[in-house]
């Protein structure tokens, strides 16, 4: 396709890329070829950049065609470190790839100077140009201040407030690239919480849809009432507002995901921006379709077992070495009464009467446990591919030629946290679902001061076999007690592979950078197969606009 043919997109804050790879892979009914092409794709944080270019130089192949040494890298056979070097000794085509790759991912923070931003311009209208004003910018602003959760724990910071937090602005950022470039459609993906956060007492979603309506306004510009330079602001989804004709609510603009064939209950507001002078052409809603559940997506990968970092006593923690022979010891020590200390009458007791069944699942586990001729996995698990899958999203995932699985490495847990860990996945097991703190047994809870008092009670989570699972959130990169294996044999928290899987990131998607900034990556980004659908809503709106076809 030549550049007047493609749609350019631009993404901002694009994270590890998955709204991104979502436009990147759509491809219309009966077309074999994919309208939208990423133009620039900026982020600040080092290991998504590395993980947005090396997805860049893949997506410039032809499906199933990319070369050996892409999965050579993902297989661990070298570093990324010596790929460049090594695409350059074997051919020069693919260098070059990897230099346009290095042009395309932009590491770049929005907002941290004028002449920073005036550059980053610069880059958006050459990589526009052509185009006219024929493109569609992406992208989630960063949304920790929003978030429930984020105001949560602002509020125990000394002095803090929602207006001196420049996360609480950088839609203004993505709101100034719209006033000076005027794309004709925009995505913006923010967190549920946006729609109850307040601004100088005002709340923050009345302002930003103002703002997004006429954005050269709003950043001090003359708009001089011209539609080229106005959006309309529509929902992604059908609304239960719209079809009574009350006008739109600011529920209205959540999704789903697991309404929409994601195997995650993920909720986002979803705001699509569409230029009035496209006409008043309706914006396609999403599908609804059913969602796989956490089993069907991750039941068949690789069993791993957790590894034990610490051990706590009267005197503190003691850092051990991790085996599989201490890690059944400790997983014994932590449950069966004739093995472990007398604190560890919690067992007995729930046979006694107050969960027999759930101590049964225990005591079977522990009694018939094994390590895994895996051990904890690594960056990459040859395997056979689970291949058995021929829905949409099994089609999504997979790569045959990839021969295992890459980023599906366990972690180290403290020892207490094994033994609730394979509680909680029993409990899960027997009764369906995830157990609250005040339906731990009290020798298993943890030492905080708000164990009991219902202060996030929920910070043990199972991620339960025969649903979609919770949502996939940066926090998984702390400590993983949110995402519980629903396996109680294994006894330990996602890897990042199933956390992708979740996010429906395909299993050749690599993620660079420590596994703790993998986590983060994942945590943070849209689920691509979402993607996939919300491009296909704007791929339709510019067809009936006739801006594209």
């Amino acid at each position: 396709m030549t550049q007047a043919s493609w749609i350019p997109v631009i993404d901002l804050f694009a994270g590890p890329g998955g709204l991104g790879e979502g436009f990147s892979a759509f491809t219309p009914p009966a077309a074999g070829c994919h309208p939208f092409r990423i133009g620039l794709s900026i982020e600040k944080d080092a290991s998504a950049h590395q993980t947005l270019r090396l997805r860049s130089f893949f997506r410039q192949f032809p499906s199933g065609s990319a070369p050996d040494l892409y999965y050579d890298l993902l297989r661990g056979t070298f570093p990324l470190a010596e790929f460049p070097d090594r695409l350059r000794e074997t051919s020069a085509e693919w260098f070059a790839k990897w230099e346009h790759a290095g042009e395309e991912a932009i590491r770049a923070e929005l907002g941290a100077s004028d002449a920073g931003h005036a550059e980053l311009s610069q880059k958006i209208a050459r990589a526009v140009d052509g185009a006219g004003n024929r493109w569609v910018l992406i992208g989630g602003p960063p949304c920790q201040a929003y978030s429930v959760v984020g105001r949560s724990r602002n509020l125990g910071k000394v002095n803090y407030r929602i207006e001196d937090d420049h996360r609480s602005s950088l839609y203004r950022q993505y709101l100034r690239i719209i006033a000076e470039h005027w794309p004709a459609v925009f995505v913006m993906e923010n967190v549920k919480g946006m729609l109850s956060a307040k601004l100088d007492g005002q709340p923050v979603f009345e302002r930003i849809l103002r703002d997004l309506e006429r954005p050269r306004a709003a950043m001090g510009l003359s708009d001089r009432n011209d539609p080229r330079y106005r959006y309309r602001i529509e929902p992604i989804v059908a609304s239960r507002s719209a079809l009574i004709d009350i006008g739109l609510e600011p529920r209205d603009f959540i999704v789903e995901c697991e309404r929409y064939g994601i195997p995650q209950q993920r909720h986002r507001v979803i705001l699509v921006g569409i230029r009035e002078d496209l006409g008043d052409i309706a914006l396609p809603r999403l599908q609804p379709s059913k969602a796989p559940t956490v089993a069907e997506v991750i039941g068949h990968m690789p069993r791993l077992r957790s590894g034990v970092s610490r051990t706590e006593s009267a005197n503190g923690f003691a850092a051990v070495q991790d085996t599989a022979e201490r890690w059944i010891a400790t997983i014994r020590d932590q449950t069966l009464p004739e093995t472990g200390p007398e604190t560890r009458r919690w067992l007995r007791k729930l046979s006694n009467g107050e969960d027999a069944e759930v101590a049964e699942r225990v005591e079977a586990t522990v009694r018939y446990m094994t390590p895994s001729v895996l051990e904890r996995g690594g960056p990459f698990i040859e395997c056979k591919p689970d291949l058995s899958r021929r829905d949409r999203l099994g089609r999504w995932l997979m790569d045959s030629r990839l021969g295992g699985v890459c980023n599906h490495e366990s972690r180290l847990h403290l020892d207490r946290d094994l033994g609730r860990y394979l509680y909680a996945a029993a409990y899960a097991a027997v009764h369906g679902e995830s157990p609250r703190l005040n339906q731990f047994p009290r020798d298993l809870l943890p030492k905080h001061l708000n164990a009991e008092t219902g202060d996030f009670d929920d910070r043990f989570r199972v991620q339960l076999a025969d649903r979609p699972s919770t949502t996939i959130t940066s926090h998984i990169s702390k400590d993983g007690h949110y995402f519980i294996h629903f396996d109680p044999s294994q006894c330990r928290s996602l890897t990042v592979r199933e956390a992708a899987r979740l996010q429906t990131f395909p299993d050749n998607y690599f993620f660079c950078g420590p596994r703790t900034h993998q986590y983060v990556q994942v945590g943070n980004a849209v689920p691509p197969l979402l993607a996939v659908q919300i491009a296909e809503c704007v791929w339709k709106l510019l067809i009936d606009s006739g801006w594209a076809g």
